[in-house]
């Protein structure tokens, strides 16, 4: 059997023919049936050459008069221009006319093609590059594109860098400044619905750390998840979640940062927002300087971490020679701590916990069990004293269906850091380039990066836009 494949087009009321591949086979098998890759790439690299020459020459032909006064414009010369699109590499003509004699002023000669040819790669492509790429390594975006699409050796992990990193600053730059937080409230108070806020959002924030390149140690990426409780006029709504993430030490505008992420979830006038963290001294100046009027409040999830550990200290206590009763007591003594902390009673907590460590410090030259459990006692009291200011009555809040934990934060962290950043990688990263990505990364997994594209290419997926 022998096939030809060829496209049909129709041009000036006359239809055109050209041939784009041939086909043979012999034997039927499965793997002779239909298609290979190797054929669909051709097609489509054949099909894409045909389709874009005659799509230029249709825009040429149509802007070859002038507008003023209907003449011709004349030739001053030739030239292709190459652009890669997501079916291949292709040659766009790109003359250069003689300005019309009825427009005097300005340039002598122009490019009609610079109207619309904007960059050397199309739309389709540098979305795609920039969506894999977020999720999945550079080298492995570049080496599925080539498997896959009728791409060259051009297409390869610095080239995907490189286009991931343009689209994260130009979303930068529509980002726009930091702004001081009064002008946000007024903006916000400035809406023209009055009606009731929907629920509190609730921002659960934590930090990561990412290897630092061309120097030993790590640097600390901030991420976090945004909640929105529930919808007034849509009850029945799977309430909405949204992530973000940037670079501590690097982004010159967290604040605006998380201010467009809420906006974009229906930020209200007086509506309630509620901050909650593993109570670290970084975390908790980041969202206090994000939102200083909103709630901020240590989270149960990490306080019964330390907890737990604690008691597991008391086991090695309890195994000791002549010290199980002492370790049983002891584990009791923290669990009334804990039980102290859920009700918000820090004050009876933080004397328990003292006296704890007073007990212990008879014991503790005479027990490395002892000694382990006082240490971390002690950095456990530091830890409730330092936030204590923070810690709410965990139990009240439970009982009105309050967020008590930044459990679904702890996901966030992996899912926007660790799964791309750290697990089973070994890449450094610069400050810039960690913190390009987490932008691109996060879009894509809010769903938003076609919207983005969308907004920058009005004719991006309109299929998708009808949808």
């Amino acid at each position: 059997m022998k096939l030809r494949l060829e496209v049909v087009w129709e041009s000036e009321g006359e239809e055109q023919r050209r041939n784009v591949m041939a086909i043979e086979r012999s034997q039927l098998a499965m793997e002779t049936l239909g298609l290979n890759l190797g054929e669909s790439k051709t097609l489509l690299d054949g099909v894409q050459d045909i389709v874009v020459a005659q799509q230029v020459a249709e825009n040429l032909e149509q802007r070859r008069r002038c507008s003023h006064c209907g003449e011709r414009y004349g030739s001053k010369g030739g030239g292709t221009k190459e652009v890669k699109t997501l079916f291949g590499r292709v040659k766009v003509a790109n003359p250069r006319w003689n300005r019309c004699r009825c427009q005097p002023s300005g340039a002598k000669t122009f490019r009609p093609t610079l109207s619309w040819l904007q960059g050397q790669t199309s739309p389709e492509l540098l979305y795609l590059e920039t969506k894999w790429a977020s999720l999945i390594p550079f080298g492995k975006v570049a080496d599925l594109l080539r498997e896959v699409l009728p791409l060259d050796d051009g297409t390869n992990h610095e080239t995907i860098r490189r286009h991931l990193h343009e689209t994260a600053e130009r979303m930068e730059k529509e980002l726009g400044a930091e702004r001081q937080l009064r002008l946000f409230e007024e903006e916000v108070a400035q809406q023209e619905d009055p009606a009731p806020p929907d629920g509190p959002i609730t921002v659960g924030i934590d930090g990561g750390y990412v290897r630092a390149a061309h120097k030993e140690g790590f640097f600390e990426v901030i991420a976090g998840r945004s909640v929105v409780a529930f919808r007034r006029e849509a009850k029945d709504e799977v309430p909405e979640a949204k992530c973000f993430g940037y670079v501590q030490t690097y982004d010159e505008k967290p604040r605006r940062r998380l201010w467009e992420l809420m906006k974009s979830q229906g930020l209200q006038d007086h509506q309630q927002v509620v901050f909650m963290s593993d109570g670290g001294e970084d975390v908790r100046r980041v969202q206090e300087y994000m939102q200083p009027g909103s709630e901020h409040w240590i989270d149960w999830f990490h306080i019964t971490m330390r907890v737990t550990v604690l008691q597991q200290q008391t086991k090695s206590l309890m195994a000791e020679a002549g010290r199980a009763d002492t370790g049983a007591a002891i584990a009791k003594r923290i669990d009334s701590v804990k039980h102290l902390i859920w009700h918000g009673n820090v004050a009876e907590a933080l004397d328990r916990l003292h006296d704890l460590l007073d007990d212990l410090d008879l014991i503790r030259a005479h027990s490395a069990a002892a000694e382990k459990l006082a240490c971390g006692m002690t950095e456990f009291e530091i830890y409730i004293r330092n936030n204590r200011q923070f810690i709410p009555n965990f139990g009240e809040r439970y009982r009105q269906g309050e967020t008590i934990t930044t459990a679904f934060v702890e996901s966030t962290i992996n899912q926007v850091v660790s799964r791309r950043f750290v697990k089973k990688q070994q890449m450094t990263w610069t400050l810039r380039g960690a913190h390009l990505l987490l932008q691109t990364r996060t879009k894509v997994l809010n769903n938003e990066l076609e919207n983005v594209f969308r907004s920058w290419y009005p004719q991006f997926r309109p299929s998708a836009k009808a949808a």
